[in-house]
Parts: structure tokens; sequence; C-alpha cells
């Protein structure tokens, strides 16, 4: 165990630093938060399971282990302990009463928390109205009054209470026994203002209105905190992610510590490169005026996309999805005329350009491509130009295609593969650990998804593109742009400073060819599949 990180005075918090050990997923630590009972030495098994791959602090909640007792039990008073020595950002992990003071931490300053993750941690840990998933009052009055007569007995109940289900059970009922303890005389009154704090505790409306990615996880045979919280919690709010692991009871960070550990590995690696949909559609409304001038790949890769189609094709609906400016609407609508068409996008700022440009050629509707207000088997032809790559919900895009076109429609898209600017990805990976460049998904996914929605393939190739640029700045002006902004949830929150940008200068400047050119990797993705049917 790592030492403290300062002398603590009166009222602060214990903290314990380990730096990553490899190469780190994120510049936010992890910030571990132990439950009631416990201390920081409770994820002594998880410890070397994450430190490869984050920065984490250890927390001794106020009370417990060697962080001094606060006065009251007010909950009020514990996140302000908690958010004195939180980094300026972090990602909170909390276990039973620390993923409540976690999800509480979440609401109140989502700016400050990059990622919640509670486990076995209950919205509200005692039964009140409308939420029954949780332990009875007449329950946590027993356990109350047993831990103020006799507190060694009573914590030598919980924690068999704890273990209790678990497919380890004998074996972890002794490894908790190692790492909890009985409290100090000049702690209990401490441990009993904790149990007042669990009763206290109401996240409900917290949870209901939580921007910040979370996800939670319970164990299907807890006895204190019963699975099917995590279908109540999806109601409160559906945006959130529950996962529960059978097999494991109320402490899974001893019973099954690899598991659970690549449970938050791969929410935070999916999560950093989660795509904002308000974000895309501000970023390319801003870049409605520019990005006629400079969207020579996008001219290229839609012409060859329209070749593919035969002009002699007998079609009654169109829909170009992601129009953009309305460049390939105006020559759908030479190609294809009389058929009706739609030109959709996400960006209302694209929409009102194209509108300016090509008045009514087109009816322009702003909507969502994986959320489309078309009824069913309403469209003869999809086409979409580098635009799909902004949907990472695949399956979700691919069934809402299935749903508008008309049994034997057709879908005829370009996206961007996952090699797609890998030059930049490689200079900026040289400079520090953020999302700077959108991450897209591989042509074998694209593939999979389509034929699993039913989908056939007529037509599909992968093609690099490589196009060059002066310098550096010349690349970046060119995205800004086209309003391809770095739109991901890993992004630095912050402005980067002169001192990174020199570097990653220098970094790109490794890719340079004989010609002198800084050359940027476009993966372009054709495809046209027919709906069977």
């Amino acid at each position: 165990m790592a030492a403290p990180l300062k002398n603590l005075p009166d009222g602060s918090v214990a903290v314990y630093h380990h730096a990553c050990e490899g190469t780190p997923i994120q510049e936010e630590p992890l910030v571990l938060l132990h439950g009631w009972g416990s201390d920081s030495h409770i994820w002594q098994e998880m410890l070397p399971l994450l430190t490869p791959h984050f920065h984490v602090l250890l927390v001794d909640l106020p009370g417990f282990g060697e962080s001094p007792a606060l006065n009251n039990d007010d909950p009020d008073d514990y996140i302000a302990a908690l958010l004195a020595i939180l980094p300026e950002r972090c990602s909170l992990v909390g276990w039973s009463l620390g993923g409540m003071l976690a999800t509480a931490l979440a609401s109140r300053y989502p700016d400050r928390i990059a990622h919640l993750l509670t486990i076995a941690s209950n919205p509200v840990f005692v039964q009140a109205e409308g939420w029954s998933s949780a332990m009875t009052s007449a329950e946590f009055a027993d356990f109350n009054e047993s831990f103020r007569q006799q507190p060694a007995l009573c914590l030598k109940r919980f924690q068999g209470l704890q273990c209790r289900g678990d497919d380890h059970e004998r074996e972890l009922i002794r490894q908790l026994r190692g790492v909890s303890g009985v409290p100090s005389h000049s702690q209990e009154a401490a441990w009993r203002r904790g149990l007042d704090l669990l009763q206290l505790l109401d996240n409900r409306a917290a949870l209901a209105s939580l921007s910040v990615p979370g996800l939670h996880i319970f164990g299907g045979a807890d006895q204190l905190v019963p699975s099917a919280t995590a279908a109540a919690l999806q109601a409160l709010n559906s945006a959130q992610q529950s996962v529960v692991l059978d097999g494991t009871a109320h402490i899974p960070l001893l019973s099954c510590p690899q598991r659970l550990a690549e449970e938050i590995i791969h929410f935070i690696q999916t999560d950093r490169y989660r795509l904002d949909k308000t974000r895309i559609a501000q970023s390319f409304s801003r870049a409605a005026n520019s990005y006629d001038s400079v969207a020579r790949l996008q001219r290229q890769v839609g012409q060859q996309l329209l070749e593919q189609l035969s002009p002699t094709m007998e079609l009654l609906s169109i829909v170009d999805l992601g129009c953009g400016t309305g460049y390939f609407t105006t020559r759908l609508a030479e190609r294809y005329s009389p058929a009706s068409l739609k030109g959709i996008d996400l960006a209302q700022g694209m929409l009102d350009y194209a509108q300016q440009q090509h008045g009514d050629c087109a009816i322009w509707l702003c909507d969502d491509a994986e959320s489309l207000s078309l009824p069913d088997q309403s469209v003869d032809l999809v086409f979409s130009n580098l635009a799909f790559q902004w949907c990472e919900r695949l399956p979700q895009l691919a069934a809402e295609l299935a749903r508008v076109l008309k049994p034997g429609g057709a879908v005829a898209f370009t996206s961007l593969g996952e090699q797609t600017l890998c030059e930049l990805r490689d200079a900026w990976a040289t400079v520090d650990g953020y999302v700077h460049v959108n991450r897209f998904q591989s042509a074998q996914h694209w593939q999979e998804v389509f034929a699993q929605a039913g989908f056939c393939f007529e037509h599909f190739k992968v093609e690099p593109e490589i196009l060059q640029y002066r310098d550096l700045r010349h690349l970046t002006s060119e995205l800004k742009g086209l309003g391809a902004h770095n739109v991901n949830q890993g992004r630095n929150p912050k402005m980067t400073g002169r001192d990174p940008i020199r570097r990653l200068m220098a970094a790109y400047e490794r890719f340079r060819d004989s010609d002198g050119q800084l050359p940027a990797t476009w993966e372009v993705i054709y495809g046209v599949a027919r709906k069977d049917g």
C-alpha cells in the first residue's frame, strides 16, 4: 500500500496514489471508494489488475481506515470532504456505500467526473416508497441495533452476509476477514454515522437526470443489494448501463476481480470513443458555409458511389441520408426525376444552407439516421455519402434502414474505416493519452451487421485514399472546414497548449514523403446492399 499523499489535517481524507505501470488508457485517474465496514485495503485484489491501465487513487472514506471522522452524518459533508481531495477530473469507482457517494458526486459535479462506475450499490439502500428493491426497514433497524450492542459479532455476521450465495463463498469469507477489521473505540461512532448515511442517501433523482456515462455492476447472488436493482436503475435512466455478474454476491472485487476489472476496462475504453451527437450536429452546422470549398474527397468518393447505381432504375422514393449541403441531393434529383426526394441530415445548419442553395429540389428534414421518422417500407433507395461513420450503433442503423426500405429496396453508402487518419492518430499518441482522432468501425463489422439485418451486398470494397498536405496546419484547417472535429467523450476538455502542438508537429514530420508532402490516409468503404425481398 502506498503512503498517503500528504499529512492529514483535521477533517481531511486519506488518499493513496498508485501510478499506472503501463500505457494509461486515459489521462484521468480512477478513484476507488470502498463500502461501509471496510477501507481502501478492500481493493487489494483489484489494484494489480487496474494499474497496468490506469493511474489509481485509493481513498479511505471519512471515519474509516486512516481518515479522520466527520462530526455528523450529513451527506453534504461527506460529499464536500471527498470533493476536496478529488483530482480536477477523474473516473469514480464506488463499491456499496462508496458507489452511493460516487453517484451523488457525479450528479452534483458532472464536469469533474469522466465516468461513474458503481459495484453492488443501490440508489436507495433501505426500502422506501416506490423502491422495493432494497433491504427492508426492519432488517436494517435490526442490523443497526446489533452493531450498537455488539460490533465485533455484528461485523462477523455482516461478512458472512456479504459472501452468502457466492460461488466461492467459503474462500471469500476467509479473504474478507483478512482485509476487514473491527473499529477502534474512537471509530465506532463514525461507523454508526456511516450506517445512518446509508439510510439517508436517496440517489433516485440524481440517477434519473445523470449525464455522466455510467456502468452499474451487480452480483446475481447479492443478499444486500438485490440483482433486480439493475432493471430498476435502468428504468430511472436508460442511458446508464448495468450488468449482473452471475455466481457472485455482494463483493465481486474479491470474488471475481479479473472479471470485474475486465468490465471496468472495457466500459471506459469503449466510452472514450463514444460520439457526442449534439457536438456532431453543432460542428457540421458551423461548417456549412465552408464545407463545399474543402470537400475534395467527399466529391470524389460520392461520384464513385453514384456510378455504382444504374441510371435507369425506376424509383419512386429516394432519401439522401446525411445530405450535408445538398451537393449529391441535386444530382440524385436530376438522375432519377420524377422520384420523390428527401434530403436528411443531423445538422440543421447544413439543411438551411442546402435549402438556400438548391431550393425545393427535395424535402429537407433534420433527423437522426439511427432513429428515422420515416414510415415503414416507404423508400426505394437510401443514398449516403460519408455520413454513416458518425453512427456508432451500427446494428441500430442497419435495422432502421431495413425498416424504412421497401422489400427489394437498396442502400448505397460510403463510410470511413478504422485506418482513417492513422498518421494523425499515431502522432498524437506520442503527445498524450487523450482521444484526438475519431475512431471508425472496421469494414468486416459493416458487412456482418448488414448481413444480420437482412441485406445482401451487390457491391462492397475498401480503398485507401491518401491526400497530401503542405503541413499539419493545412490538414487541420481542412478538417475544421469540413466540420470533422474530434467529437469523442475521451477528448481533452481543455484547450491544447503550444508545447503539445509543437510535439505533435514534430511527431507527424516522420511521415513526410519524398515529394515533401505530409500524407493523410482515408480508408473509404463502398457498399451497395439490397434488402431481402
